[in-house]
């Protein structure tokens, strides 16, 4: 993506996302990630049409992963969406993250509903990328090209796993779906310049580690919440001694 990319419509911008997304290395994350997707909705016995219902509206893979498995195994639907959503809450700070990046002066709340549905681990970590490249008042439309490429590739992938569902072994659809958080985790140590980025990052994985041996309940919350609040202290103490 050059410095300052300008296109001559906005449409122009959509199709440029697209294409920066199906040739992207999330590409074939996610298409790997939802052959075994299908591969788990399938083995559940849900529909091959709910789960692309599911992926347009949910948007999450690890959201879906618990959402399938909660209504594979019977559970109550209220239950089913308060797991969900309590899932979804690891996307707000995206969101907080990213529209500063999307909002320009003439930009109207409306216009930010499409991006904020579309922020997903795939979508964040390349728009932070790519679209301080992009001029801003195209910048909106670009990012809906990017998601609506990802989403297309995860639906798309979802109904081939979910077909391919008697031939995929139970293990490589695991792995399959595994693929997603290890490339997110790659992702983030790429970018992470700051030192406080950095250490956001090693505190996080030793947090995490701690505890899920521990057995704690909602660890990944109290992960983001311990090891981001550490970080962020340490970079103060940094500045104020410095």
């Amino acid at each position: 993506m050059p410095t300052s990319a300008t296109f001559p419509s906005a449409a122009a911008a959509f199709r440029s996302g697209v294409k920066s997304a199906v040739t992207s290395t999330f590409f074939i994350v996610l298409a790997g990630t939802y052959i075994g997707m299908g591969a788990l909705a399938h083995g559940f016995g849900l529909a091959s049409w709910w789960l692309a219902l599911s992926t347009v509206l949910v948007w999450a893979a690890p959201a879906q992963v618990i959402l399938i498995s909660s209504f594979g195994g019977g559970a109550p639907l209220v239950e089913a969406a308060l797991a969900v959503s309590l899932s979804a809450v690891r996307l707000f700070p995206m969101v907080v993250a990213l529209l500063p990046l999307l909002r320009a002066e003439s930009t109207r709340v409306r216009d930010l509903l499409l991006p904020t549905h579309f922020t997903s681990v795939s979508m964040w970590v390349e728009s932070l990328r790519l679209l301080p490249g992009v001029s801003r008042e195209h910048r909106i439309a670009f990012s809906n090209g990017l998601s609506v490429g990802y989403m297309g590739t995860a639906a798309t992938f979802g109904f081939v796993g979910y077909y391919l569902a008697a031939e995929l072994p139970p293990l490589l659809a695991g792995g399959l779906l595994f693929l997603t958080p290890m490339s997110f985790l790659m992702s983030t140590a790429r970018n992470a310049k700051a030192i406080m980025d950095q250490l956001a990052l090693v505190l996080g994985l030793a947090l995490g580690t701690i505890l899920t041996a521990a057995d704690v309940q909602l660890d990944l919350l109290w992960t983001g919440i311990g090891g981001g609040t550490l970080a962020y202290f340490v970079h103060r103490f940094r500045e104020a001694t410095a």
